[in-house]
């Protein structure tokens, strides 16, 4: 049984928001998706009259340039009884006296990019903070490990992995983009901090085969260089056992940056060890384990099924049928399709609970009270928000149109109560949000 198309996207998020409960940044940075392409917006109209107010000053020197260098080579270059023209003399004096002054001292320029400035910090208090480009960047590596997706792919923007000596598309989103070798340095970077040095070699390795191939162009946008990507990569292959190719990309580095004493002594050090224990063959990365998800390699293997059971007669213990729950009265008049994916640890997909159209409401409508809470430090309490009456009126048209409530009590008597995405809106006007993971 195939699972619906958004089973991807939605477990996608789950697992990206399992691996870091404590922190909100993966959850708020997903949410804020589009608030942020509205802010983007509005920061493209702000640079777009900069340039034009930039060139309009450009236009005015030109002109300035332009009349002096006429003067230059006509007026000057003629007759000498030109030079002894009182006016001529005096449109001179002037010009090299204020004139010149005032372009190169113009505060023009700077009041353009205050006023930028001015505009973007109106904007700024709306703007991602670095704890939601630091979720961003976690989920992409949870994602990697979720569906053995190949960083290589992902940096081109395809959802790939590898399988029997090929690659096979795990998703295929209608719009993607591919990601620079800044891009890349800053996900890497965001895994060297926390030592996680499996993920740092992935990304910092595309980041510098990506700086390279720029051929040392340089972007005003940027965070990065090659030399950096190098340093963090050097380094966190010594991490990983890999002292021979730390040495050479440390020797790359230095090529890059000879007066660098830091590099230098990495060199000697490497050098020193490898000269102790002899050649060492290349180790193969190995990614860390887990102490928080005793049953990740379990959940991550039903990810990479999509949502797809195996055969009836590799396991008769799984099965599809219509639940109710025990004729329960919520359930009767319609029964949800139910699909027992894994035995153990237990876990049961509820195809159509929902229409995509009433979950993107109740997502629309719990995310103030979900992005003010996770902002207060909590990512398990976010999950109850309050309603407003207007939005409970919206979440009780959504019951009404299934015709029943569910809360967890029509789900219990099979040891998950917390194991379905189910919504209930009881009359209080509360929403509660029960996660699959």
């Amino acid at each position: 049984m195939e699972a619906p198309p958004a089973a991807f996207c939605l477990c996608c998020f789950l697992v990206a928001a399992l691996a870091f409960q404590a922190e909100g940044e993966m959850y708020t940075s997903l949410q804020n998706v589009r608030q942020a392409i509205d802010v983007e917006r509005k920061l493209i109209d702000y640079l777009r009259m900069y340039i034009d107010s930039e060139q309009q000053r450009l236009e005015d020197i030109k002109r300035f340039h332009a009349r002096v260098s006429d003067l230059h080579s006509e007026l000057y270059k003629g007759p000498a009884a030109a030079t002894a023209n009182p006016l001529v003399a005096f449109t001179l004096v002037k010009r090299l006296h204020s004139e010149w002054l005032n372009v190169v001292y113009s505060n023009e320029a700077q009041e353009n990019v205050q006023t930028l400035r001015s505009r973007y910090k109106e904007e700024e208090a709306h703007l991602p903070k670095v704890e939601d480009l630091r979720g961003a960047a976690k989920g992409l590596m949870r994602l990697q490990d979720v569906y053995s997706l190949q960083v290589s792919s992902l940096v081109e923007g395809r959802f790939q992995r590898a399988s029997g000596g090929g690659v096979i598309d795990v998703c295929s989103p209608a719009v993607s983009v591919s990601l620079s070798g800044d891009d890349c340095f800053l996900v890497g970077k965001v895994a060297y901090e926390q030592e996680d040095y499996y993920h740092s070699v992935h990304w910092l390795e595309e980041s510098v085969r990506l700086f390279r191939g720029a051929a040392g162009e340089w972007s005003p946008e940027n965070e990065g260089t090659l030399e950096d990507a190098l340093d963090h990569l050097a380094f966190s292959h010594f991490k990983t056992g890999n002292v021979s190719y730390a040495l050479s990309l440390s020797h790359e580095l230095l090529h890059h940056d000879p007066m660098n004493g830091r590099v230098l002594q990495n060199i000697e050090k490497y050098e020193k060890l490898l000269g102790s224990a002899g050649p060492t063959g290349e180790r193969s990365l190995r990614r860390p384990g887990s102490s928080s998800l005793t049953t990740r390699d379990t959940y991550e293997r039903l990810c990479l099924t999509q949502g797809s059971q195996p055969m009836h007669f590799e396991n008769p213990g799984l099965f599809c049928d219509l639940f109710t729950n025990n004729h329960s009265p919520a359930l009767l008049l319609q029964p949800v399709r139910r699909e027992v994916l894994s035995l153990q640890p237990h876990v049961e997909l509820y195809h159509n609970f929902i229409t995509d159209a009433e979950a993107d409401d109740i997502k629309r409508l719990a995310q103030p009270g979900v992005v003010e809470e996770i902002r207060g430090g909590s990512w398990r309490k976010a999950g109850n928000s309050r309603l407003s009456n207007q939005q409970e009126c919206v979440a009780e048209r959504l019951g009404e149109l299934h015709r029943w409530e569910v809360g967890p009590k029509d789900f219990r008597g099979n040891g998950f109560e917390r194991d379905a995405p189910v919504r209930r809106v009881p009359s209080g006007g509360e929403l509660w949000d029960w996660w699959t993971l």
